[in-house]
């Protein structure tokens, strides 16, 4: 089906850009500013997964940031929707026929490390697998990539310097960090919060960490920016998803300023 969803979007356009971005809870305002867009609904792709999630658009977009051709995927499904790890990542290994080389993904998570705040961005540099799956699992395709890929550098080291650097010129703080992901769709317990600290987890979060597999798996570069949307369980006094919406919105223009400059750095 991912071959027959490649056909399609040939049909829609006959190069593809060679960096997608994929957008998070709350954060289209990034599509939103690019130029010269076409626009091709999930729901109109061959076997594409449509979100069922409030802050996630379902659509993919084409279009020029300033100088930049770029993808952006504004919305992806999850599996605490029901959907399975394949679906999930569905729409990377569609655009990795498509000659993909880059990926940015972006993401709302809750904050672990007591240094980092609401509304900060933080570069992941590393993950942890808690979701009790793998979309790698089941046959192999070697059209795709190898059986055992190596992830001792998931996160491109190159993507993060430029990361840093874009974020040092524009004076935007952000922070670096390790992303766990868990199943969802309920937020942590204070424990869970606790036991994740003590493994080394900086940041938690329910999406990303499938996606990145299935890039490395292809050869896809990959750069992950989470923005801290709340403080994690027992370290504030309530969580809410209302509150990730809201707090992803306010933060939205570091991050399009981040990305803005960043995208024409990156190798294509």
């Amino acid at each position: 089906m991912i071959r027959q969803a490649a056909d399609f979007l040939r049909s829609r356009l006959n190069t593809w850009p060679s960096t997608a971005i994929v957008l998070g809870s709350a954060q289209a305002a990034f599509a939103e500013a690019l130029e010269d867009k076409t626009v091709i609904p999930y729901k109109d792709i061959p076997g594409w997964p449509v979100p069922a999630v409030e802050g996630h658009a379902g659509q993919l977009i084409t279009g020029v940031c300033g100088t930049t051709p770029v993808t952006v995927l504004s919305g992806r499904v999850h599996l605490y929707e029901g959907w399975t790890p394949q679906q999930v990542t569905f729409g990377i290994r569609v655009l990795g026929l498509l000659g993909l080389k880059n990926l940015i993904l972006t993401n709302a998570a809750g904050g672990i490390n007591p240094k980092y705040h609401p509304g900060l961005l933080v570069l992941i540099t590393d993950h942890i697998n808690l979701q009790g799956s793998n979309p790698l699992c089941g046959p192999n395709d070697g059209g795709l990539g190898p059986r055992f890929p190596d992830m001792s550098r998931a996160y491109s080291p190159a993507h993060l310097d430029t990361a840093r650097s874009a974020a040092k010129e524009l004076g935007i703080p952000v922070g670096e960090g390790v992303y766990a992901a868990l199943l969802g769709p309920s937020f942590e317990t204070p424990a869970e919060i606790r036991y994740l600290r003590t493994i080394g987890a900086d940041l938690a979060g329910m999406s990303t960490v499938p996606e990145t597999i299935v890039a490395n798996h292809m050869g896809i570069r990959v750069l992950a920016i989470s923005t801290v949307t709340n403080m994690a369980a027992g370290m504030q006094k309530e969580l809410s998803h209302h509150e990730v919406l809201e707090t992803g919105k306010a933060s939205a223009g570091n991050l399009i300023r981040l990305l803005t400059t960043l995208l024409p750095r990156l190798d294509p």
